[in-house]
């Protein structure tokens, strides 16, 4: 496959797995600190990264729980926020300083701040209470830990052994997907290398992705014109916008919110003629348990739409690192 090394791509997830008892340990620590509340804290395409993670424990937990975009929120913080407060980062590069500013305000209001970045000596790195160093690309896998552990700890979530061993099969599953999701990738690219707008839609724990995708591949990464809508919200503006020549792109997972899509999904079939669904059911994850799959499509999606972004760069001509603004100006 283009651009795909297969041996690289199951090393940084398999780092990611190897975290696993440093996260045990951390999660004990902060547990006999005693957590209040945890909010994930980012900006950009760290703050959409958390979304799947504030949905985890939003939906099982009943511990206060909160995904913020840093500069705001350290502008305009919830009163709640402050000792006792957990909270979360991550940053592949470790150098935005929207993130790394609100690190050391956050310790600053008494929080505790945990992170995950690959930069062990970048400014986001020295300035958390905790860090956790690997070199993958995304952090699912780290979150997943931390959270299931946490809830874990709680009595939220029995299954966290079972479930934390099932994450090292993660690796050689996701390679699987890649696989399958390069052809269609490719059809895909090359049927829309050269459209200038494009409509997405995902709910439950893909709408961080859709978000992310949305704004920080496709907008900032191939410099395309884009709509992003939460499945419900879809029918209160947004369905207006589709035509019969409307490219749709709709993010599936398999967690409670699946109706909603299935509901745009039935509307956009109707009166587009380009509708592109992503499902994590198309991908089987052998020896995955059944009973976890809805926590991982982050992963699952993620690994097969960036196969759609290798087929974009290639047709379009455009690199995926190319920036007119973003790093390249002050601003």
């Amino acid at each position: 496959m283009h651009k795909f090394d297969e041996e690289k791509f199951t090393s940084q997830l398999s780092g990611a797995v190897a975290l696993r008892s440093a996260i045990e340990e951390e999660v004990s620590r902060i547990a006999e600190r005693g957590v209040q509340n945890v909010y994930f804290i980012g900006s950009g395409g760290s703050y959409a990264d958390m979304l799947p993670y504030e949905f985890l424990l939003r939906t099982r937990s009943s511990i206060p729980t909160r995904a913020v975009i840093g500069p705001e929120f350290a502008l305009a913080p919830d009163t709640s926020f402050g000792e006792g407060t957990l909270a979360v980062f991550a940053s592949a590069t470790g150098t935005t300083p929207d993130v790394n500013k609100v690190i050391e305000w956050a310790k600053a209001q008494g929080a505790y701040t945990v992170g995950f970045t690959g930069e062990a000596d970048s400014p986001f790195a020295s300035a958390l209470d905790r860090v956790f160093l690997s070199d993958a690309h995304s952090y699912d896998i780290q979150l997943l830990l931390l959270l299931t552990k946490l809830l874990n700890t709680r009595g939220e979530f029995d299954d966290y052994e079972r479930f934390a061993d099932q994450l090292a099969l993660l690796p050689e599953l996701l390679v699987d997907v890649a696989k399958k999701a390069d052809s269609p990738a490719s059809v895909f690219a090359n049927k829309h290398k050269d459209d200038e707008y494009l409509f997405l839609v995902g709910s439950g724990n893909l709408w961080g992705y859709t978000y992310l995708y949305s704004m920080c591949v496709l907008e900032e990464c191939q410099w395309l014109h884009t709509t992003r809508v939460h499945a419900a919200e879809f029918f209160h503006g947004s369905l207006e916008l589709i035509d019969k020549d409307t490219p749709v792109i709709l993010f599936f997972g398999e967690d409670e919110t699946r109706p909603l899509m299935d509901r745009v999904r039935n509307f956009v079939e109707r009166y587009s003629d380009d509708v592109t669904i992503f499902d994590t059911l198309d991908y089987p994850l052998e020896g995955f348990d059944g009973s976890y799959r809805a926590l991982i499509a982050p992963l699952v999606i993620g690994t097969a739409a960036s196969r759609l972004s290798i087929h974009l760069e290639l047709v379009r001509n455009h690199r995926l690192d190319l920036r007119r603004y973003y790093r390249v100006v002050e601003y």
